[in-house]
Formats: C-alpha cells, structure tokens, sequence
C-alpha cells in the first residue's frame, strides 16, 4: 500500500491532506508532537483534531515527534521506505511575533526541521513527491512599497500595476525586512527547491497567503479568520494590528490548498515554486473580515484598531497563481472568503456542542 508522510497532521493543512489521502487509498502516517500549544497555549492545542483522525481514519498512524529529532525522522522512513509516495511537510512556527522571542526555536523548527525531512526522503524515498507548505512572508516587506491607494475599507493596489491581478513569483525576496520567521521559511524554502534542482527530487513550495478553513485552531498570533470567528463568536476582544483595519489578505481554503498539493502529484513536476493564496477569488480586508463575522454571528465584535503595524507585515497581499493554474488546468477555487467564514463558524459551534 502506498504510504503519505504528513508532518503538522492535527494542525489546519495536515489534517485536510490526511483526510484527503486517506480517500485516496494511502495509509497516511502523521506526525505532530503539538508544539502548536506550546506556542501559543491551551487554546491553540491540536489535540482535539488528532484525536478525530484516530477515530476517524482507520490507516491513519500518528507519531508524537519533533521535526528537530533527525535521527526520529530518519528512523521512521527507514520503517516504510520507498512505500513513502508523498510527503507534505506542514509543521512550522508560524508566528513572525513569537520568532523574534525565541529565534533559535523558530530557525530549528522551521529549517532545520525541513532539512530533516529532506534529507530523511533523498535517502529513504527519493522518488516520492515532497511538498512544503511556505509562506509569502519570504517576500519580505517589499509588497508595502508598491504604489497602493487608500479606499474607504482597504486597501488596494493602483489600476494597472503589473500586480494588480495579484503578486506572482518574480517578486523578488531579496533587500527587504522579513521578520525571523520569514528568513526561517526561506531558509527552508530555498532549501526544498536546492533538493529538487540537486538531487532530482519532485519538489515543490507553496508560498500561501493566509491558510485557513474550520480545522483551524487559531489563535491571537496566527490564524487571522479563525481566530477573529473565534472572537466574534465567543464575545472576545480583538485587535487590528496598525494600518487602520484596512490591510488586505487573501484566504485559501485548506480544501483548494490541498487539491492544488494532489494536482502537483500526479504531474510530477520537479522543485517547482508557486504562489498559493486565495488571489482576486478569496480576499478581504480585517474591515471587511470584521463586518462579515458580524453578520453571520448576528451580533457586533468589540475590536480596537492599534496604531502598530507588526514588523514585516503587509499591507496588501493578493496572490497571483496563475503559474499553477496554467501547469495544472483542471484546478479550480471553490471557497470564497464568506463561504469559508460560514464553515468556521459552523465548526466552531460543532465543536462547543460535542
């Protein structure tokens, strides 16, 4: 039978491909030791999603390990070797704020922890397709320079800019603030896309905007949708951080994000880089994201604005993922940002009932 590596398996993405793979006759093989609530604390725990994949997914398998642990992640290759047939490696510190705390922690996880697996399918499972969820944070700040106007709930690139359909990949990742995290993930990123080129392996990254979707534990630091669905559902303050609420996102649904991963697999492609995000299908503003989760929650959120933007945040972000459409045509959107919002905050209540 042919064996998946997840690694962050109980987090957003990990769990929505574990399911996905399992559908697709894999036994999938899931590793994540929760370091999402030694993070950012009890309410970010992944626990209750590990939980459902065990009872859940018959062939699934989960490990309690660290990514940091090279010869853990090596021995647990060697067990399946060249059974391994995908691997998406999802687990991350995910937080620019809390990377500037520990940024030892932040490099070791998040790229020291890809060289691991790297390293743990060139010699295991060179054959298999590998897959890292990265971040457009490895753009750095440059996306603020551009020549952005200020509307009344956003804001939003000047008519017939050449990114005016979205940042694509020839944006370049160099002479700009990036937070540790960012310089974390490209570390990695780079890394993956070297193993590919080097050694021949079936690479790709995916540089997504915001992941989100209703497996999502969001918290204050990281999650921006489920987390403020969180909020407006449980009556909890929110706060914007700078740019007067007006800064823009765009938000790809774990389930389009995942589809986009199996496109890839069955193309077989070599060390690929696409921009992975929600792009002029799926965006909003905090603004916009706020008066939606008021309307589906029926009530206001009590939110401030602060006048501190975080370091190497963006101001706009809309992903351009025209490459990987034009590479893989029969990929389509089907979340947009309400639709998503609507499953979060159906999630959410699921879980406070059960």
């Amino acid at each position: 039978m042919a064996v998946a590596i997840v690694t962050g398996s109980a987090g957003l993405v990990g769990s929505e491909t574990a399911r996905f793979l399992a559908r697709q006759g894999f036994e999938v093989v899931g590793i994540d030791n929760d370091m999402r609530k030694v993070l950012f604390g009890e309410d970010a725990s992944t626990q209750w999603n590990r939980e459902r994949l065990c009872a859940e997914l018959p062939l699934y398998k989960h490990h309690d390990i660290d990514v940091r642990d090279a010869a853990a992640i090596g021995k647990l290759f060697g067990v399946y070797g060249s059974a391994i047939q995908f691997v998406l490696h999802a687990a991350a510190q995910p937080s620019h704020d809390w990377a500037a705390r520990d940024p030892q922690a932040d490099f070791g996880i998040n790229a020291n922890g890809t060289l691991n697996l790297l390293e743990a399918a060139r010699r295991h499972c060179p054959d298999a397709t590998f897959i890292f969820t990265s971040t457009n944070k490895v753009y750095g700040d440059t996306p603020n320079y551009l020549p952005l106007r200020e509307l009344s709930t956003r804001w939003e690139i000047a008519s017939g800019h050449q990114f005016e359909p979205g940042i694509d990949e020839s944006m370049s990742i160099d002479n700009s603030t990036h937070s540790l995290f960012g310089v974390s993930k490209a570390a990695a990123d780079l890394m993956v896309q070297e193993y590919g080129r080097y050694f021949g392996m079936k690479t790709a990254c995916f540089r997504g905007g915001c992941l989100t979707g209703p497996n999502h534990s969001g918290t204050q630091l990281h999650g921006f949708l489920a987390y403020l669905m969180k909020c407006a559902h449980e009556g909890r303050p929110y706060t914007v951080f700078g740019y007067k609420g007006k800064q823009v996102r765009d938000n790809i649904h774990s389930a389009d994000l995942v589809d986009m991963f199996w496109q890839f697999h069955l193309g077989g492609r070599t060390s690929e880089v696409y921009n992975a995000g929600g792009g002029r299908f799926s965006n909003c503003s905090m603004l916009e994201a706020i008066d939606m989760c008021e309307h589906i929650v029926g009530r206001p959120l009590q939110y401030n604005i602060s006048t501190e933007n975080r370091i190497g945040d963006h101001i706009w972000w809309v992903s351009n993922t025209e490459k990987f459409a034009k590479h893989f045509p029969s990929w389509k959107q089907r979340y947009d940002i309400r639709t998503t919002l609507v499953e979060i905050y159906d999630g959410l209540r699921e879980r406070r009932v059960g």
